[in-house]
């Protein structure tokens, strides 16, 4: 009986993984064309990036080039008018200080919301919160002439500094550290650990999963970022990839298809290895910031 019972486990297993197939079916049949749709404008790009200037236009699109060259590539790093290297390590190191300077902020403000007793704490926190309500063009001007007081324009202290405070990130740590057992923390004390050693030893580490969510979404909202940087950038070296995207896009105005969708790959291609690297991490920050509120 027991042989019988082994012999027929593979066969009740098969079986359950074809029902649930067929179940799935018809939300695959749904998902897929969507899929689809969603990666086309992505596929054009790469396979246009690829495909020498005189075929660029052609009908039909051909999704994998005829005649694959990287001659868009070789005369978008060569154009000495267009310095698309400076202009992608002014976004990696801009991205890279907002975030650690974002983690650095909001986790200690987090930290003191979520644990600090002292007066009007509730009362800030509520006013930080009603500033998500407040369309960021309304504090454009304020702060572009902040920015220009300080003489930071066309710097990156102008494109760093301004996106330090993130009340949305200090609200999702805020959530996620109250969740933390207090008792952890009363032992630290009770050791003789300060506030400042607790928050380092114990709440950043138990925090990590929601701290590395903010890291990523952090970085890629920089990355992307356009409006901002075209209000407080004017030169050509100090420019960020969207930026300096938009200015090859303007100059050409269609005629150099094949080196603008080369520029436009060079920019997705950063974000697309931080994907392929933390995808894990990124659901697990979509969740985090799903179940913070709880």
């Amino acid at each position: 009986m027991q042989a019988a019972a082994r012999a027929s486990s593979p066969v009740a297993s098969a079986s359950r993984v074809a029902r649930k197939t067929v179940r799935r079916l018809p939300l695959y049949i749904l998902l897929i064309p969507m899929a689809l749709v969603t990666l086309m404008p992505v596929i054009y790009m790469f396979s246009v990036s690829f495909t020498p200037e005189a075929d660029t236009l052609r009908w039909p699109i051909y999704v994998i080039p005829q005649h694959p060259t990287l001659d868009n590539f070789q005369r978008l790093l060569n154009d000495p008018t267009l310095p698309i290297l400076r202009w992608m390590f002014n976004s990696l190191f801009i991205s890279t200080s907002i975030t650690l300077l974002v983690l650095v902020v909001n986790s200690l403000a987090a930290y003191g919301f979520a644990r600090l007793e002292f007066p009007g704490r509730d009362a800030l926190f509520i006013g930080l919160l009603t500033t998500l309500m407040i369309p960021g063009q309304v504090t454009l001007i304020p702060t572009f002439l902040i920015m220009h007081n300080l003489g930071w324009l066309n710097t990156y202290n102008a494109m760093i500094w301004p996106a330090g405070a993130n009340v949305l990130g200090i609200f999702l740590l805020r959530q996620f550290f109250q969740s933390i057992p207090r008792e952890l923390e009363e032992a630290a004390i009770i050791d003789g650990s300060s506030k400042l050693r607790t928050y380092w030893s114990i709440i950043l580490p138990l925090g990590r999963s929601a701290m590395v969510a903010l890291a990523i979404f952090t970085f890629l909202s920089a990355w992307n970022d356009l409006f901002w940087p075209l209000i407080v950038l004017n030169s050509t070296q100090m420019e960020t990839l969207p930026v300096g995207l938009t200015i090859l896009t303007n100059s050409n105005l269609y005629t150099r298809q094949g080196e603008t969708m080369a520029a436009a790959a060079l920019t997705s291609v950063p974000v697309l290895i931080l994907y392929a690297i933390f995808q894990r991490r990124i659901i697990q920050g979509v969740m985090v910031s799903g179940l913070a509120g709880r």
